[in-house]
């Protein structure tokens, strides 16, 4: 297995779901110094849902896995590692928490 750069933590909502996820995102930030992405009001990549990305260092997993699986409050959660390898990073590796939603790999050939 390739080494873990570090992992991405897709935070899913929709119209009535935004502020809710918008605010869990901000606070990861501020917590745990992670790095936030744009706030998508609609399906990016191979992500079926509007998005937001959080890119967390991998001596901050542990931590901040935790933190999401209290405090996401049902909205669901996609986390994978980034290892180079994007078609088995989505695939094979990935953490889910809530409803696992169908992602489109094709764009990863």
């Amino acid at each position: 297995m390739s080494p873990i750069h570090s992992y991405h933590a897709h935070v899913y909502y929709d119209a009535t779901t935004l502020p809710q996820a918008r605010a869990l995102c901000e606070e990861a930030v501020r917590m745990f110094g992670v790095k936030m992405g744009r706030v998508h009001e609609r399906p990016v990549g191979p992500h079926p849902d509007w998005s937001c990305q959080l890119t967390v260092p991998v001596e901050e997993i542990g931590a901040v896995l935790g933190w999401l699986a209290l405090n996401r409050d049902g909205l669901v959660v996609f986390m994978h590692p980034e290892t180079g390898d994007a078609l088995a990073d989505h695939a094979r590796h990935a953490i889910w928490m809530g409803a696992v939603r169908p992602l489109d790999l094709s764009l990863f050939g």
